[in-house]
């Protein structure tokens, strides 16, 4: 971290300065990316899989002092001379938001004086009771915001990591059983991975994980239970976030008591819900509306070089990223999906996560997509791509969803697949099921 840091200065970076990386994850990658955020300059992760037009484009919107495309660029850096380092980041990595509401912006918190830098470190230590005896489990890419985050502060906490290039669930596997980490992330498409595989013992535990932690997607209550089932009890954790911040954690206790809750907000931070309405300006139905969060002063965040967007944001000290849900009376959250997924169908707001949560529960469904096609009668119509057993119908999905679905949350159109479009983290791309599937993009 030291050489790294040094080799920046030494090469006129200044603190405020940015740095852009395209290169897969690796321990030298954390290295150059904790050290250069330890002295202020501030590292841009570039999602390693863009083609270079697409790549460039970032580029050419963060306006990087030095940029890093390749391993041997990458070494380079470790040649630098050995500077001192602050205990803390002082700046938040600058990572791209993944582009579903249209044109990718770079979130970034600036620079941080060593107070704030504490007290960022001591939020997530504290949210999840990080020391130095954790060994925590790397599988998410560093150019998304968790693989950073959650590495940075086990490492500065005196802990260690044990980093995977790239996701594989039988090296996960490999790596519970020899490494024995105590701590690590999955998202649900990974876990689904991880508890599939075939040399996988029927009764084996993850017993050295004292916290497995999931996010970034739905996660089907079914898989959720079989993941409950791998570790000891309490070990399973959810939690809610953004590129652009945290929201919410959630125990196996918690959601036991209220399925489909992602949990209350984090330390520090209070949830309200803007409410929404529907054509008709008739209010949601069950309280459900935009989601905001009022955040600590530390959690602040803008994008960079986009003002506008900015203030669109935040509201005084909160922030939305314009998902959409609800709060019970003890303040559990309970998600229905972003509002750039909303479908309009004959008039009435259709949210994507809600039907595909009732689809993933029927038998013979393991995974399932809803997105919206335009309608000459409905404006849009709901569609549904589902993945399930062998000899599974469109007949069937339409058939069975009568019995827990409303009938204008019912999909119109069914479509059988082999998988669904997935992005190098796991969530599942929406915007590109109708290019999936060979069909005309709503």
């Amino acid at each position: 971290m030291e050489a790294a840091a040094g080799w920046l200065l030494h090469h006129g970076l200044v603190p405020g300065d940015r740095v852009a990386f395209w290169v897969g994850s690796s321990a030298d990658l954390l290295c150059a990316v904790i050290g250069a955020a330890r002295v202020g300059i501030i590292p841009v992760l570039l999602n390693a899989n863009l083609l270079p037009a697409e790549r460039d484009e970032l580029l050419a919107d963060c306006i990087p002092s030095h940029v890093v495309l390749d391993v041997p660029g990458l070494e380079e850096l470790f040649e630098g001379p050995r500077v001192e380092l602050s205990p803390w980041m002082l700046t938040r990595p600058m990572h791209y938001t993944s582009g579903t509401t249209g044109r990718a912006k770079g979130v970034t918190s600036g620079l941080w004086d060593h107070e704030i830098a504490r007290a960022v470190h001591e939020d997530e230590v504290g949210a999840w009771k990080i020391t130095a005896d954790d060994v925590h489990l790397v599988c998410s890419p560093l150019y998304h915001t968790v693989g950073v985050r959650l590495s940075a502060a086990t490492l500065l906490s005196g802990g260690s990591l044990a980093i995977l290039s790239r996701f594989d669930a039988a090296t996960v596997l490999e790596a519970l059983r020899t490494i024995r980490p105590t701590t690590a992330f999955l998202v649900p498409t990974h876990l689904h991975r991880l508890l599939a595989l075939p040399e996988l013992n029927a009764d084996e535990i993850f017993d050295s994980l004292r916290l497995l932690t999931h996010a970034g997607a739905p996660c089907p209550p079914v898989l959720k239970r079989q993941a409950m089932a791998r570790v000891a009890p309490g070990v399973l954790w959810e939690f809610y976030g953004a590129t652009e911040g945290q929201f919410t954690t959630c125990s196996s206790d918690e959601w036991l008591e209220r399925p489909g809750t992602v949990g209350r907000a984090r330390p520090g931070r209070r949830l309200f819900i803007e409410p929404l309405a529907d054509a008709d300006g008739e209010s949601e139905p069950d309280g459900i509306g935009i989601i905001w969060c009022s955040a600590p002063p530390f959690a602040r965040f803008a994008y960079f070089g986009n003002e506008e967007a900015t203030a669109q944001a935040w509201n005084g000290d909160a922030f939305s990223v314009g998902d959409i849900g609800s709060l019970d009376e003890d303040g559990y959250l309970y998600l229905t999906g972003r509002r750039s997924d909303l479908i309009i169908t004959g008039g009435v707001n259709v949210y994507p996560a809600e039907i595909e949560a009732a689809l993933v529960e029927l038998d013979g469904i393991t995974e399932a997509c809803v997105f919206g096609l335009e309608d000459p009668e409905w404006g849009q119509r709901v569609c549904a791509a589902v993945v399930g057993r062998p000899g599974l119908t469109p007949e069937e999905v339409i058939d069975v969803s009568r019995h827990v679905l409303a009938p204008f949350k019912r999909p119109k159109s069914v479509f059988i697949t082999a998988d669904l479009p997935l992005g190098p983290t796991g969530k599942v791309q929406r915007r590109k099921m109708a290019e999936h599937l060979g069909l005309e993009s709503r």
